[in-house]
């Protein structure tokens, strides 16, 4: 489990803003890297995986897998980055503990994965001695925080959970890098990374 920490914070203004930050991202990401996605529903999580994985140049199609848990995005090998690692995309919410995420079985591909787990903080720190949490606020978010997204739907359709990560409005990320992968070397894969995502330039809303 990762031990030493370094953090920065970002001011995001929008999904566009989102989405350059994850392309960004994705250059600097290799294959065995662990990335947790923190942040109330509407945050951002899903609209920065779906760029990360067009970044990373695996087969499109990346939503929340809410309702299978786990889903593979394969590396294409017409795309930005043939021969890169795969996508692996977890939603962790209804997972108690990090032992039921082990019933995944991803460490069976984490050695050629990026591996993008949504809620797993406390739950998915053993799989790595480096990682990246990425923790969302919405700045307007204080009562949807409160309340289960799970509850927040009639429908089963994923689709729904999805539309909801693309709220137009001002949102907070901050960056907390642990572990040798990120903080051993000088400069640092962070300094790296606090630099490219720093500088992301978001389209127009």
């Amino acid at each position: 489990m990762p031990s030493s920490q370094a953090v920065f914070d970002l001011e995001i203004t929008g999904p566009s803003h989102t989405a350059a930050v994850a392309r960004a991202l994705a250059p600097l990401l290799d294959a065995g890297d662990v990335v947790i996605l923190t942040g109330e529903l509407g945050a951002g999580k899903t609209t920065f995986t779906r760029s990360l994985g067009e970044g990373l140049g695996v087969r499109e199609g990346v939503i929340s897998p809410t309702f299978v848990l786990s889903r593979v995005h394969p590396n294409l090998a017409d795309g930005p980055r043939p021969g890169g690692p795969d996508l692996v995309h977890v939603d962790a919410y209804r997972l108690a503990s990090g032992e039921e995420l082990d019933d995944l079985d991803l460490e069976y591909s984490l050695d050629r994965s990026v591996t993008v787990i949504e809620w797993g903080r406390d739950k998915a720190e053993h799989l790595s001695d480096s990682l990246l949490d990425l923790e969302f606020t919405r700045v307007t978010g204080a009562d949807l925080a409160e309340t289960d997204p799970y509850q927040l739907y009639t429908s089963s359709s994923e689709t729904d959970l999805d539309e909801d990560e693309e709220a137009p409005e001002p949102r907070r990320l901050r960056v907390i890098a642990s572990g040798p992968r990120w903080l051993s070397q000088r400069p640092s894969a962070f300094d790296r990374l606090q630099q490219a995502l720093t500088h992301a330039a978001p389209t127009t809303e």
